[in-house]
């Protein structure tokens, strides 16, 4: 789950986190206010939305206005919030298709000295969590860590204890911050690794963060990620959920107890267990198709969420074919038959779909499937079931 920066920020002050004041705006008028309210010279106005790259980002119906906009005056502030508000941000992160942006935070400016980089992400490879740092703040990251990773720095820290001390100062020196500055780093990197752990984050990320020239370090910037799974234990966090920044289809997977992600293929997938969820959305590459989306219906769906999952997928106008590849297990073949059937007659299929059924009922299954009247291409296994439908999308309408 994703929040936006002004959300982010919240969290950061009530963990001690170093922000700076801000105010948040969904008019001109409101914008302008901000402005005022914050009482000096100049500020920031910046466009929410759940995407990285604003400061570089372009607006589809202002090719000249940024994500992000440095205002000196309430009326700069107004006019830029203008422009922002209702049109769509193209970033690096969002597609082409962009983000429409329907809230903007006006934020104080800073004494700035210098700009870095921190993330904290878990490094599943030693199964802990890393804190990254780089003197490369403000630019793109990921172009960082492709051609000159040796600028990048970590330290990895125990989730029950938190990063220490001697850890932070080793991040100060290949840093270069030094004298009170590291005292300040102290508490504002344990903070944040305090935040990541207890909020059940999976990423956090400061870019910039920055340096004053009295010494403090202010986090400039705030996105935060959060483990799905987690938020049983997070109901107020679960709140700050914008469903308007997600694809309808993801809402409606995840108000089904579905996991879903589209992507941007053409063969939609409908798979129990995330495991051979991937291992589909892989041999139908290799057979030189592409996936519309990673769908697992879980082990212990119904006739209703399977249904639900067909409605999705057919709703997707990419979609041109559909593969059902499905492994009984707790959940059984005669589960998946009858909701194909059920979803035939709700919701139609206008697609070719394949089907592999194997495990528990799977001859019950099959039989349902036969006894019906729709159109289904059988398959004996997964490399048969993934040619059969990348054949299909490939033949010639």
């Amino acid at each position: 789950m994703k929040i936006h920066e002004f959300q982010g920020k919240e969290l950061f002050r009530k963990f001690g986190v170093t922000v700076l004041d801000g105010r948040v705006a969904t008019t001109p008028e409101q914008a302008k206010s901000a402005f005022e309210e914050l009482g000096g010279s100049i500020a920031v106005v910046k466009s929410q939305i759940h995407a990285g790259g604003r400061g570089k980002g372009t607006f589809i119906e202002e090719p000249d206005q940024r994500g992000v906009q440095l205002v000196r005056s309430a009326d700069e502030a107004a006019e830029a919030a203008r422009k922002m508000l209702g049109n769509t941000l193209v970033t690096i992160q969002t597609g082409p298709e962009g983000k429409t942006v329907n809230q903007v935070f006006v934020e104080a400016g800073c004494d700035i000295d210098r700009e870095l980089y921190l993330g904290i992400v878990l490094d599943r490879a030693v199964s802990l969590p890393v804190i990254m740092c780089s003197q490369e703040g403000g630019v793109d990251i990921e172009k960082v860590a492709h051609e000159t990773p040796e600028k990048i720095f970590k330290e990895h820290f125990d989730p029950a204890i938190g990063i220490e001390s001697f850890q932070v100062r080793k991040l100060c020196k290949k840093l270069g911050i030094s004298g009170k500055s590291v005292r300040v780093a102290d508490k504002f990197m344990r903070a944040l690794c305090d935040l990541y752990v207890q909020l059940d984050c999976s990423l956090l990320e400061i870019n910039p963060l920055v340096v004053t020239k009295s010494g403090d370090i202010v986090a400039l910037d705030s996105k935060i990620n959060f483990d799905s799974n987690a938020m049983f234990r997070h109901k107020d966090i679960a709140e700050l959920r914008d469903l308007t920044e997600e694809a309808e289809s993801e809402v409606l997977a995840s108000e089904a107890g579905l996991s879903y992600v589209q992507l941007d293929g053409n063969i939609g997938c409908l798979v129990n267990g995330a495991g051979l969820a991937m291992s589909t959305m892989d041999i139908i590459k290799l057979h030189g198709g592409e996936p519309a989306n990673f769908l697992d219906v879980g082990g212990g769906a119904d006739t209703e969420q399977v249904t639900q999952a067909f409605r999705i997928l057919l709703n997707d106008p990419n979609v041109k074919a559909v593969l059902v590849n499905i492994f009984g297990g707790i959940m059984k073949c005669t589960t998946i038959a009858e909701a194909i059937v059920s979803a035939a007659k709700t919701v139609g299929f206008n697609v070719p779909l394949v089907v592999r059924l194997e495990g528990t009922k799977v001859e019950e299954g099959r039989k349902i499937l036969e006894d019906s009247d729709i159109d289904i291409i059988g398959a004996t296994d997964l490399t048969d079931a993934a040619s059969k439908v990348v054949s299909v999308v490939a033949a010639p309408v």
